[in-house]
């Protein structure tokens, strides 16, 4: 039973996209809100009770065949489902963040006449990220991979007649193909190795092949499976976002903000971290692959935090928030914390998507104004948006209480019990990305919502309930959802039949008993009053001493003009790379294609064998002397050959 229910959990968004994008114009808004909003309620009430059978039965677990999809020789594909407790924790998030986007989604865009179409697209986009959680082999998580950049594409791109959103979404698609190009390359080499490309064969024979080497060249060779661990990361580093792959995500808040909420809170962006749990039984083999991933993380956290603080565009700054908290996630996973990195992807989904929502509060409030340099004194006029912002403000920073402390401050804590290589390195990382954290974030607040209002005359008063009712639902998990569940998802033993999950003092170094207990044992620890220190920073630069940005952006002019253009990492990519590749692909189509193919092979063939023909028609000349004289000259051809061959002259 429970199994068929998964099943309907997961088609049920996919139905409702297909019926909102065939009937929804003919049928009207009501109709395709109503279906969509039905189809992913539905799939959120089964992951709950899904949910409560988990927990009545900790070791209940589906890995379950639907169908065979084909057969090559002796390997049959089939498609299935794993439902386990890593599967409807993600199943559980995902389907709440999309609720709230789809009721927030009522009032955004009640006057944009692709109404329908965004309704189609987010209830597919969330069937395309069920399907990839659920899926129980490689090629199934692959499809539902590339399903998710299908509809991110269109998403980012929704509005396609602005020229903006095009490069945005072509941005994105590109840069998330060459990730892809090493997920493939990863899978293609687990199925070389093992024959098949179900999770379980080769998670439970995984340790058979910690010998087997790879020879890339005559004087170097690697671990087979340290290799595909780290192009499985490559496709994770696209997905989520890592860098030097991070540049497609600032770019993404060219789509609509209710897009921006799923696509940086609950969907695509988490399927890297999401993978990396769902494979850490490779990765805890490979510690020179566990080590990478902690580098390449806490780069992530720090140096894209550093961006958001120079950005003036309300949604950039949340997205290089979460460009940054994507990386503490990945160092989470980085030193073995998998159920830390976890937690923090679940309560991060519900802030996060919280200050989007309420960033478009704000956006529609002052009629799609962005620049946060024309906002400000907005308290008194959104005072719902202004209070919801507050508690994903201090949830983002890890403030004690809020979901954010207690996810954030165990994944340090982690990080600072590791022995892997390089976790000192991103110890120090993460508790700068913490200071900030703090100071981006409530530069952003008090531009916003502090000191005078830009425009008195302005008419700004709070969105419609639509728009509000999601916010008030996210803010309460945002503040409430640490306490009860740290223990069992973090401390306790809860994805154990999902992940490697080492013990509790194994990565905390430190056995905790309760939420209350972590609570205390962190505040005798730096993180949150660096956090605290961060939001007094804030508040002097940004209310009290206003010119004092303006002037350290001057005394560091270099480095600022650094952060403005984002390390050139657009500058390489776009004049560097894309115009090497463009000049590449051009010569190869001049020279290649056209010169050497056309030409020379296709047409240069059919030229020189026409003119052939045309020699050869001359000497049907319809005169009988002429056919006479060359029958005469064959004849005395043929025997001096004769001769010749006789008297051995020729052989």
């Amino acid at each position: 039973m429970l199994f068929n229910l998964s099943l309907i959990a997961l088609i049920m968004p996919l139905i409702a996209g297909i019926l909102a994008g065939f009937f929804g114009k003919t049928l009207g808004k009501i109709f395709t809100n109503g279906v969509t909003i039905l189809g992913v309620l539905i799939s959120f009430i089964i992951s709950i009770f899904i949910l409560i059978s988990i927990l009545e039965n900790p070791e209940l677990v589906f890995n379950q065949d639907v169908y065979t999809w084909l057969s090559i020789g002796s390997y049959t594909l089939s498609i299935g489902l794993l439902v386990d407790n890593l599967t409807v924790s993600m199943m559980i998030v995902v389907n709440f963040v999309s609720l709230m986007v789809h009721i927030y989604t009522i009032g955004y865009m009640h006057k944009d006449p692709g109404y329908h179409r965004f309704f189609c697209y987010i209830s597919l986009f969330t069937f395309a990220m069920l399907s990839l959680v659920m899926s129980n082999n490689f090629l199934q998580l692959f499809f539902g991979w590339e399903a998710v950049g299908v509809m991110s594409y269109l998403l980012i791109g929704f509005w396609y007649t602005k020229e903006s959103a095009i490069k945005a979404n072509f941005k994105a698609f590109i840069i998330n193909r060459i990730g892809d190009m090493f997920l493939i390359l990863g899978i293609a080499l687990l199925f070389s190795i093992f024959g098949t490309l179900d999770y379980e064969y080769i998670f439970n024979n995984a340790e058979s092949i910690t010998s087997n080497t790879v020879v890339l060249s005559s004087s170097f060779e690697i671990s087979s499976l340290t290799l595909a661990c780290l192009l499985l990361f490559g496709g994770a580093m696209g997905k989520s976002a890592q860098m030097p792959l991070h540049v497609w995500l600032p770019d993404s808040m060219e789509g609509p903000t209710p897009i921006s909420a799923l696509i940086h809170a609950a969907t695509m962006v988490t399927a890297g971290v999401f993978m990396l749990a769902r494979m850490s039984p490779l990765f805890e083999l490979s510690t020179s692959a566990l080590s990478f991933v902690l580098i390449i993380g806490s780069i992530t956290a720090i140096s894209t935090g550093l961006l958001g603080l120079v950005q003036y565009d309300i949604k950039r700054v949340i997205a290089y928030s979460t460009l940054s908290q994507l990386g503490y996630m990945v160092v989470a996973a980085g030193v073995s914390a998998y159920s830390a990195s976890l937690f923090h992807l679940m309560t991060h989904a519900f802030f996060k998507a919280l200050l989007f929502l309420a960033a478009g509060s704000v956006i529609v409030a002052l009629h799609h104004e962005q620049d946060i340099r024309k906002m400000g004194g907005l308290r008194s006029k959104l005072p719902i948006t202004y209070i919801t912002s507050l508690i994903g403000s201090l949830a983002l920073i890890g403030f004690p209480g809020f979901s954010g402390f207690f996810s954030k401050d165990a994944l340090i804590e982690a990080v600072s019990h590791s022995s892997v290589y390089a976790s000192d390195f991103a110890y120090y990382c993460v508790l700068i990305g913490v200071l900030i954290t703090s100071l981006y974030t409530f530069r952003l607040f008090f531009l916003v919502f502090h000191g005078p209002l830009k425009d008195e005359n302005i008419n700004v008063k709070e969105p419609q309930l639509s728009i509000l009712i999601p916010l008030i639902l996210l803010a309460i998990p945002s503040m409430f959802i640490g306490w009860p569940t740290i223990g069992p998802l973090v401390f306790d033993d809860f994805f154990a039949n999902s992940i490697i999950q080492p013990s509790s003092n194994d990565i905390f170094g430190y056995q905790f008993t309760d939420s209350y207990h972590f609570l205390t044992h962190s505040l005798s620890g730096p993180v949150v009053y660096i956090a605290i220190f961060g939001i007094l920073v804030s508040y002097l630069l940004y209310v009290i001493k206003k010119d004092i940005p303006e002037k350290l952006s001057q005394t560091f002019n270099p480095f600022y003009k650094v952060l403005i253009n984002k390390y050139y990492f657009d500058h390489l990519y776009e004049n560097i790379f894309a115009r090497l590749f463009n000049n590449l692909s051009n010569s190869l189509w001049n020279n290649g294609d056209i010169k050497i193919i056309d030409n020379f092979i296709v047409n240069g063939t059919a030229h020189r064998v026409g003119r052939f023909s045309s020699r050869v028609r001359e000497l049907q000349s319809g005169y009988i002397y002429h056919y006479a004289l060359m029958m005469v000259l064959g004849l005395a051809l043929f025997l001096a050959w004769v001769v010749f061959k006789s008297l051995g002259l020729v052989i």
